[in-house]
């Protein structure tokens, strides 16, 4: 018997990564805090570049930040800096691995400030997903730019407008599936 072709959102690739990536991850709701920092070091590693890209490396990310370990990422140093500037099956860019380190300390207080990390990010919307209606897809919401707001003045980089609301999709928040999607009344 034929297998029926799933209409998927028209950005995902032939790659089947990025396939089994939006038909498994994508938009589906996360409110565990590991994999919620996980979700967030990627996309801010993301910013500038492909999401196939970080996709690809995704396991050697695991790997080289100890399988996103917020407690030993935050004690990181130089020395491990310079390890992971070297490290060539990641992206090797300074800024971005040494604002990983300093916006895991922050993950870390607002954790402890909040209990969960998953209780502040979520507390945005009381706990709500944001349902995308049009199909337009809308890179600078209200809930995004709020976030955004708060992460910059709590110290965090790479975590602009547009950053948070690819990771707000990504965790679930934002179901930006296009309405034609399968996964898109499935979340």
């Amino acid at each position: 018997m034929e297998e029926v072709k799933k209409k998927r959102c028209s950005w995902v690739s032939n790659s089947e990564i990025h396939k089994d990536y939006h038909d498994k991850e994508w938009g589906v709701p996360i409110y565990d805090d590991k994999e919620l920092y996980e979700t967030l070091v990627l996309e801010t590693f993301t910013t500038g570049l492909s999401w196939l890209i970080i996709l690809k490396k995704r396991e050697n990310f695991r790997k080289a930040f100890d399988n996103f370990d917020p407690d030993k990422v935050a004690e990181y140093d130089e020395q491990k800096v310079e390890e992971l500037c070297k490290n060539t099956d990641i992206i090797r860019s300074p800024g971005k691995i040494k604002a990983t380190i300093s916006n895991t300390r922050i993950f870390k207080s607002i954790q402890k400030e909040y209990g969960t990390f998953s209780k502040y990010i979520w507390g945005y919307t009381d706990n709500k997903i944001i349902k995308n209606t049009d199909n337009r897809f809308n890179f600078h919401n209200d809930v995004a730019v709020k976030i955004s707001e708060d992460l910059k003045k709590r110290g965090m980089k790479y975590v602009g407008p547009v950053t948070v609301n690819a990771f707000l999709e990504a965790m679930g928040m934002i179901n930006n599936h296009e309405t034609e999607c399968f996964r898109y009344n499935e979340l």
